[in-house]
């Protein structure tokens, strides 16, 4: 059977993808013609487009590939799952997960490409929100896949390769991969805009200009851009749009919907009628008391031992041991089952959840590491107590520049707190690999049954996956990148 390319089977009509709700099935009662030239299509067509960020392919594989490569979690015993690949960092031109994503991926950019290229800025402020909700999806897509297939910005970024840049409407172009430094720029520059079109309140379920500040703070953070990670940071928190948690809410965080909870600035909303069950990504964490879920990779001993350490650190309860009935502890392939919750119990379902992309204790934790590089360190810590006392720390659990607590820098302490409360987000690779620190697993796993330990340095070549085989063979263009 021959194999496509998503960019070339996908002529995208938004017909099909078009939602009056993202919390709805799409449907195919508009053309694309007619989608595309009004104010009530051209929403449709958007939800449509949040409707396939939303699919397993992305969704699911985003926060699997994101998390898997870091040292939070321990795969309990080997898969045929492509997650076992990420995890292992064994990454193979054929592998499944890199090739859903990067087709899906593509697919959701195309689709803002058509809203945004029927859009013009300046006719009112609904299709100037319209417009900007599309540029900040797919300099969203664009960041997730380059971070995937992209080395680290902080690695020659002028000449590495990233992805190919996608602004038309052409499934089949035959593109080349801008470097990692144009497809950055290019993120930025959709980034900018965005924020400047977005002037209307909506939830946390759609981009707003808030949100591309933060998502700015993110990527000039990766930038080493510190200067500019602290002023988008800054307009995200001075908002006041966003509240952070209180230690008695941190426990039932994500058991709430993204829109009932007021530190969240921008999720993948999934209701019910989403719930991908033994396919969810809760489904791999965490098996409910009824037996739901497969419950394979737990967090890892390194984890658990940094979490533990304060006994009133209320992020301890996303962390549930499983028992056996007579109170010991249960294992899997001699590793402790220890299930991980954050994408689990939205609403009561135990693998029911909307993935967070950015909330409020991100801007907190992107403002303090760059107030760490920059020298200024008195606001780091500040920012990094700030975050402990929403866990439920005080007195000497928090630190001061006189006590690091036998961390070597305000920079460790930052990114240790990052470590901590970003767990399982997908954030611990990146955050290890951009500042050019080793990953270092020395914990029972999967990652190497022989020792239980491995060591990944940010310069190894497998810190990124490699570029799907079938795009390379249809398009001559597309380079590999070294295996």
């Amino acid at each position: 059977m021959k194999t496509f390319s998503l960019i070339r089977t996908l002529p995208l009509f938004l017909g099909l993808l078009a939602s009056c709700s993202i919390d709805k099935t799409p449907y195919d009662g508009l053309s694309e013609s007619e989608l595309l030239t009004n104010e009530q299509g051209l929403r449709a067509a958007t939800d449509g487009n949040y409707t396939i960020i939303k699919s397993l392919d992305y969704t699911r594989n985003l926060y699997i590939m994101n998390e898997f490569q870091g040292d939070n979690v321990t795969l309990s015993g080997t898969t045929t799952d492509p997650l076992f690949l990420t995890y292992t960092y064994r990454h193979t031109a054929d592998q499944g997960n890199a090739l859903q994503i990067y087709r899906k991926g593509y697919a959701a950019i195309i689709g803002c490409n058509k809203v945004i290229t029927a859009t013009t800025a300046g006719q009112s402020k609904e299709l100037d929100q319209l417009l900007g909700e599309n540029l900040f999806l797919r300099a969203m897509i664009h960041f997730d896949l380059v971070r995937l297939f992209g080395r680290p910005y902080t690695q020659s970024p002028e000449s590495n390769l990233g992805i190919v840049i996608k602004t038309d409407l052409t499934p089949d172009d035959n593109a080349s991969r801008a470097t990692v430094k144009a497809v950055y720029d290019f993120i930025v520059a959709d980034l900018k805009k965005a924020a400047s079109l977005m002037t209307i309140a909506k939830s946390s379920s759609y981009a707003t200009a808030e949100a591309a500040h933060a998502l700015l703070s993110r990527v000039y953070l990766y930038q080493n851009q510190n200067d500019l990670a602290i002023e988008e940071a800054n307009l995200v928190i001075n908002s006041k749009r966003y509240t952070l948690s209180t230690p008695t809410q941190v426990p039932t965080f994500y058991t709430l919907e993204n829109e009932q909870n007021p530190e969240i600035i921008f999720a993948i909303k999934h209701t019910l009628r989403d719930d991908r069950t033994w396919s969810a990504i809760g489904s791999m964490y965490y098996t409910s008391p009824g037996g739901v879920g497969w419950g394979e990779v737990y967090a890892s001993q390194a984890y658990q031992d940094l979490i533990n350490q304060f006994p009133n650190d209320q992020r301890r309860s996303f962390l549930v041991r499983k028992l056996t009935s007579t109170g010991q502890q249960e294992k899997r392939n001699g590793i402790d089952k220890v299930y991980i919750t954050k994408f689990s119990n939205q609403g009561g379902i135990p693998t029911l959840s909307s993935p967070v992309v950015l909330r409020l204790s991100e801007m907190y934790l992107n403002r303090a590491e760059a107030y760490a590089k920059k020298g200024q360190l008195d606001q780091a810590i500040a920012d990094v107590n700030t975050i402990r006392t929403r866990a439920g720390l005080s007195g000497t659990a928090l630190f001061s520049t006189s006590d690091l607590k036998g961390l070597a820098s305000v920079l460790d302490v930052v990114l240790q707190e990052r470590r901590l409360e970003l767990a399982f987000e997908g954030h611990r690779a990146y955050d290890l690999y951009r500042n050019n620190r080793s990953l270092v697993r020395n914990y029972p796993g999967y990652h190497n049954i022989q020792t239980g330990q491995q060591t990944v340095p940010a310069t190894d070549k497998q810190v990124v996956h490699l570029i799907p085989e079938s795009e390379i063979v249809l398009n001559g263009n597309l380079k590999q990148n070294p295996i």
